[in-house]
């Protein structure tokens, strides 16, 4: 199949799995077009079957705010007709799939069209007075909608209250590449990072309000009265002044290391004794399952789709959004108790399994086949 991948380029769960998911199908044999404003952060390399196309948004006086919808659904145009893409799969309602809707009218061709929701474009952006007819109706129009949890898709139900199928297809990990300290290929870099042996405690995200960067930083602050440790902060984004202004005013400035955005992050995450992430919501929480491919438990909060990733007791802990004491101290508990925090690491290890990368990649695969017999072979007129 020639398929195109609209996604946003960032540091988040949105981009990393529209990028992970191509690279997989590329693997697979099929020909992936990535389309979006700036080469996707785990695209790095060149990859056989791979291309990658920029959308270039044009400046002009009379636009406050440059239009790129439109700048995207012209480059989507111009690649379908360039190498006869079958298919377009938006990761994000808005703006992907409306430029994929759009581009197809425009077009005229039977081009399928596939959206992947992942959280906040139906959460906050979705549920925008400015934005809520617009994703209703990109819901509506595509071939076929998935979400990355069961939890979101109850959230798209109820929110959108659009009546269509959903197809629930959970985020994966390569188990092989994401993997523990006592079964890797490649040592961790632990001793740069902690040359005096503390605990490594981590976080990564792309450091949004949701994520809730500042209970991270109160929540190590009570598991550092007990253990010795330091806080590894991975990633960039706008709350990351607060951050660190927050561990400024606990005087934890000395133990809170923060790395900016990095790459390979499965070189680092089989370092970290635990991993914190005491979001306010989570669709379904990539970054546990990768950390707990890696054996590293998870602590985290409740009532998001994070639950379908992490066993409370098992191989983390949840507990209510914003209770970082009750965070520190299940934390300070795992670490202390005698044989507690390697049972929880090997159970991390175990559970992630249940997400490989070789067993839900075919899954999209299937769906794309559905999606592609019930239209027409495309035709794309050179105009």
């Amino acid at each position: 199949m020639k398929i195109g991948i609209l996604c946003y380029p960032t540091y988040g769960g949105s981009g990393v799995v529209a990028t992970e998911l191509g690279l997989a199908l590329a693997k697979r044999g099929h020909e992936i077009h990535f389309i979006t404003y700036d080469q996707p952060v785990r695209l790095q390399t060149w990859h056989d079957n791979v291309y990658f196309h920029a959308v270039d948004v044009m400046s002009y006086p009379l636009f406050k705010y440059p239009p790129y919808t439109l700048a995207a659904t012209s480059r989507i145009i111009e690649v379908v007709k360039a190498h006869r893409l079958e298919l377009l799969h938006a990761h994000y309602a808005i703006p992907h799939t409306i430029c994929a809707l759009l581009a197809r009218q425009i077009l005229g061709t039977p081009l399928g069209i596939v959206t992947t929701l992942h959280g906040t474009d139906i959460t906050l952006v979705g549920t925008d007075p400015s934005f809520f007819e617009v994703t209703r109706y990109s819901i509506e129009q595509s071939d076929a909608v998935t979400t990355v949890s069961q939890y979101l898709k109850n959230e798209t139900i109820r929110q959108m209250q659009v009546d269509r199928e959903y197809e629930v297809i959970h985020n994966f990990v390569d188990p092989q590449r994401f993997r523990p300290s006592w079964d890797n290929h490649q040592p961790c870099v632990r001793k740069n990072l902690v040359p005096g042996g503390e605990r490594i405690i981590m976080h990564i995200s792309n450091f949004r309000p949701v994520k809730r960067v500042r209970d991270v930083v109160r929540t190590f602050a009570e598991l550092r009265r007990a253990v010795t440790a330091k806080l590894i902060m991975i990633g960039d984004g706008q709350d990351l002044p607060e951050a660190r202004a927050q561990a400024a005013d606990l005087g934890l400035a000395d133990d809170v290391l923060f790395l900016g955005q990095q790459d390979c992050i499965e070189s680092l995450l089989p370092c970290a004794d635990l991993l914190l992430l005491p979001s306010e919501h989570e669709s379904f929480g990539l970054v546990a399952l990768e950390a707990m491919s890696c054996g590293v438990p998870v602590i985290s909060t409740r009532g998001s789709g994070v639950e379908e990733v992490v066993t409370h007791g098992k191989d983390g802990s949840l507990h209510p959004v914003g209770d970082c004491v009750a965070m520190g101290a299940a934390a300070v508990e795992i670490l202390l108790t005698p044989g507690r925090h390697e049972t929880m690491r090997r159970a991390a290890r175990a559970a992630s399994l249940r997400f490989p990368i070789d067993e839900i990649v075919p899954l999209y695969e299937a769906l794309y086949t559905r999606v592609l017999a019930k239209r027409p072979t495309p035709v794309i007129v050179e105009k």
